[in-house]
């Protein structure tokens, strides 16, 4: 693509073509211009094209509506803007449902057309970055499936390579979400210790009684229940990586029987009277500040300091936004593929908001949003629509994440949402009426006001 945008001009009234040329050489566009659809289609064949502005009705063997069709079909990067003197919703729809980017009525206002212009370049360019960004999901730096490529964790990989080869500790902090146990299993992966057992368990997830079975095993008959002896995950993880997340969640209780196993390396079943020598390497995790509990004597001051041999800090999706569409884009082809859906790609005003979003939940919240946005979508890009209203709102709410030289003005974007709203109805106003949550009449009158050809539905009235 040239330093300066190209722009298609088919028009066949010489003077309009003459007057829209200036307006948008004037507006910093380099511009070829065609007095017929046949000519048009010569040119987008031997020019790259960014945005194709073409009348839809000519009075020719091929029309607009050609141009728009062949256009999407043979040059798909290429954005479609059509202009008629009849604008009806009929044709509205049509255009929309084949792919154009926005439908303008004449008389041709030279502002409204630069502004136009200016949307389906930014998008075309947007719609390009997101087709080299699914490229670039496919080469990504994948560290043990983690995806990543932000100065925040590359490093942390660098980390984790040097402490996997240290058979020591490790005490591994982050918000919920950050992907702790991946960094655990990427430990143990890249640790001598890989080829034998990897045990995780969640001290957050069971009750005292449970947990403690579970850490050391029990015999038989040591509690209402036990009707045989098992093995704890101590043991079972002997000779491995035993990971226990949500540290901070183990009453003090377990607290002490873990301090025991980490300073004698051995563990004992409950209700028995011997231990059993055990070599585990340990890996914990916490989503809260473990000083701070240990300041608020919930948690024993000992055993963090047992813990704390290594700590690895994992960073919030927030301080690595940059890896959010990689991120995105690697879980959509992950959905796609597990529900059979069409969705290839993110909608780059989806991806705007996405990269807005303080994601509080991080990179777990990030994929539930994608896969229900998958799952749900009826189309092959995940749209605006299909996310949820907490991210969906992030740009509004002082993002400065619009492209620049994208700010519209209230009545536009009114406009824009109620003829999309009307596409995707299918025309029907009664049904696009009610999923604005307007009256027939009202939208009526809003369509007229565009310059759509619309008659008031009989009965029409306001809901």
């Amino acid at each position: 693509m040239s330093a300066s945008p190209t722009i298609l001009l088919v028009e066949d009234e010489d003077g309009l073509r003459e007057a829209l040329s200036i307006v948008l050489r004037r507006a910093g566009y380099e511009v070829l211009e065609t007095g017929s659809a046949a000519e048009g289609l010569r040119a987008l064949e031997r020019s790259a094209i960014d945005v194709v502005v073409t009348d839809l009705a000519m009075e020719q063997p091929l029309s607009g509506m050609g141009v728009l069709r062949h256009t999407r079909q043979f040059a798909p990067g290429t954005e479609v803007l059509v202009m008629t003197a009849f604008g009806t919703i009929e044709n509205a729809v049509e255009c929309m449902r084949l792919g154009a980017f926005h439908y303008i009525t004449k008389p041709i206002n030279s502002e409204e057309l630069e502004l136009l212009v200016a949307r389906a370049v930014e998008h075309q360019r947007l719609v390009a970055e997101n087709r080299n960004l699914r490229q670039r999901v496919q080469e990504a730096y994948r560290f043990e499936n983690i995806i990543g490529s932000s100065p925040a964790m590359i490093r942390l990989f660098e980390q984790v390579t040097r402490v996997a080869a240290l058979d020591t500790t490790v005490l591994l902090s982050g918000e919920t979400g950050t992907g702790k146990e991946l960094i655990a299993h990427a430990v143990h992966n890249k640790s001598p210790r890989a080829p034998r057992s990897f045990v995780a368990i969640n001290c957050g997830a069971l009750p005292e009684t449970l947990l403690e079975s579970e850490l050391f095993g029990h015999v038989k008959g040591a509690f209402t229940g036990a009707a045989s002896t098992k093995k704890g995950l101590f043991e079972e993880a002997d000779g491995g990586t035993f990971f226990l997340d949500e540290i901070s969640a183990a009453p003090m209780s377990i607290q002490v029987k873990l301090l025991r196993v980490i300073e004698e390396k051995e563990t004992r079943r409950i209700g028995d009277t011997r231990s059993s020598k055990i070599d585990v390497r340990l890996i914990a995790a916490s989503n809260s500040d473990l000083q701070a509990e240990v300041a608020a004597g919930r948690f024993r001051e000992d055993l963090y300091y047992r813990l704390n041999v290594v700590s690895l800090r994992l960073p919030p999706l927030r301080e690595r936004r940059e890896d959010i569409p990689l991120l995105a884009q690697h879980f959509v082809q992950k959905y796609a593929s597990r529900f059979h859906r069409p969705t290839h790609s993110i909608d780059p005003a989806a991806m705007r908001m996405m990269m807005s979003h303080p994601w509080p939940g991080n990179v777990r919240e990030l994929e539930n949003v994608v896969e229900r946005a998958v799952a749900l979508g009826s189309t092959d890009l995940v749209k605006v629509v299909d996310l949820p209203s907490e991210v969906s709102r992030a740009e509004s709410e002082g993002s400065d994440a619009r492209a620049e030289g994208e700010i519209r003005t209230l009545e536009e974007a009114e406009r824009e949402h109620i003829l999309g709203a009307v596409g995707r109805c299918g025309g029907n106003l009664a049904n696009a009426a009610k999923g604005l949550g307007i009256g027939r009449t009202t939208l009526w009158r809003k369509l007229k006001r565009y310059g759509m050809q619309v008659e008031p539905e009989e009965g029409a009235a306001e809901a």
